[in-house]
């Protein structure tokens, strides 16, 4: 009897423990497409991405209308052109779509023109907030501020919770 009560005191204590220590830390939630819709800097910086995408996209556009119309032509004269004018125009019809391609990467590819135009005039932005994240959980001495906008994202963790290290040590591998 006296091992069964020592038992369930000890695992009892355990469990009051590992809640104290869950209750200690403090959480915070925010919403930061909501607090970029706020910030008139980053509405304004947004239309200019969007007016720049929407003009890139139409040059490619007319680029792609003009591939089209070289493909069409081709398709509707291969039977009557000889092999050097199909080796021509077919190069032609290459060569353009390698100009269509090239243009699509270099404007909308990763770190393309469109990318580097949103980190020049958005991640200041971003980095304003993030800043006021980090001062608030210091004054308010939160361990974690999880964003609500795209599912729930961790912003800032007290680097003094992260256990990464304790993990590589279990492991046996040297940080």
């Amino acid at each position: 009897m006296k091992k069964f009560i020592l038992k369930t005191s000890l695992i009892l204590s355990f469990v009051l423990c590992a809640f104290l220590a869950q209750s200690q830390q403090r959480y915070a939630v925010i919403n930061t497409k909501y607090i970029l819709e706020k910030i008139p800097a980053y509405q304004d910086a947004d239309k200019k991405i969007q007016q720049l995408g929407e003009t890139w996209q139409r040059e490619i556009d007319t680029l792609q209308t003009v591939l089209d119309r070289l493909y069409i032509n081709y398709e509707a004269e291969k039977y009557v052109l000889t092999e050097d004018q199909k080796k021509v125009r077919e190069d032609e019809i290459f060569n353009h779509e390698k100009q269509v391609r090239a243009l699509q990467k270099q404007r909308f590819g990763f770190e393309g023109d469109l990318f580097k135009e949103r980190q020049k005039l958005i991640k200041p932005i971003q980095d304003k907030i993030y800043n006021a994240i980090q001062k608030i959980a210091a004054e308010k001495y939160y361990d974690f501020v999880l964003d609500k906008s795209e599912g729930i994202t961790v912003i800032f963790a007290d680097p003094k919770l992260d256990k990464s290290d304790d993990v590589l040590r279990e492991l046996g591998i040297k940080n």
